[in-house]
């Protein structure tokens, strides 16, 4: 990110900051952003590395009976694989246990998704998400970050809303333990980046509360190409608007 950029973000950002912080110079601000940044950075993963390879060992049985289960119910592969959105932009492949039919057309949005039978309790249960942990390992994603989403979905966001990418994207995070696919595609965003500007253990702590209570609850879980098509139809929405407002003050700058 250019230095310009990060100063912007840094000013920005909605950190809680200890009393007299906000009175030292901008650019000590934005060096102790930095730190506190790439510190915390170094210890997430650490932590990573460390619970996914014993949550891959204990959960070891688990893992077996669900893709029993998965290859049992129907015809396909027991993994699902989609090219995903990883920190700052880079593409890589998410692997989840499959849910729905082997000819599901992810992109065909005229018919509803075909689900397995052992794919809706996969997708309630959020145990479809298990295979995720290798994606952890790998380093392509954290425990806590924003959710990764489809290359659609980056190429209609704006530079500030990209921010979001900054970090490494999670299995869960702050927009999916507040209601998941009950937000709007904006409120998602929102609580992506004010994620990413209070990047903390603590904040961490937090949407892991969160998140079992949303697990539990069932909230949000309900998804599909439905819902992505209509987030990115918001977006494009959203920009040829932008679009236009910028045409209409061009021509009322020219008269």
């Amino acid at each position: 990110m250019p230095e310009s950029a990060e100063t912007d973000f840094a000013s920005r950002e909605t950190l809680q900051l200890q009393p007299g912080y906000r009175l030292w110079p901008t650019g000590l601000r934005v060096k102790l952003r930095r730190v506190r940044f790439a510190t915390y950075g170094v210890v997430k993963r650490v932590l990573d590395l460390v619970i996914a390879t014993g949550m891959l060992v204990v959960l070891s049985p688990v893992f077996l009976a669900v893709a029993v289960m998965v290859k049992m119910d129907s015809p396909g592969p027991v993994l699902f694989r989609q090219e995903r959105v990883g920190k700052n932009g880079r593409i890589f492949k998410i692997l989840k246990f499959r849910s729905m039919a082997a000819d599901n057309d992810v992109r065909d949005n005229s018919c509803e998704d075909k689900y397995t039978r052992i794919g809706g309790v996969l997708r309630r249960t959020s145990l479809d998400e298990l295979p995720q942990l290798f994606n952890v390992l790998l380093g392509q994603m954290s425990f806590i970050g924003p959710r990764p989403w489809i290359l659609d979905y980056w190429t209609n966001m704006d530079d500030e809303e990209r921010e979001r990418c900054k970090v490494r994207p999670g299995i869960t995070g702050l927009a999916a333990a507040k209601g998941r696919n009950d937000l709007t595609i904006f409120e998602k965003i929102g609580y992506d980046l004010e994620y990413v500007r209070n990047y903390s253990l603590w904040q961490d702590v937090k949407v892991i509360v969160m998140t079992i209570r949303t697990v539990l609850t069932h909230e949000g879980a309900e998804a599909g190409k439905g819902g992505i098509h209509n987030d990115i139809e918001e977006l494009k929405r959203r920009n040829a608007m932008v679009e236009d407002d910028a045409k209409m003050a061009k021509v009322v700058e020219g008269e």
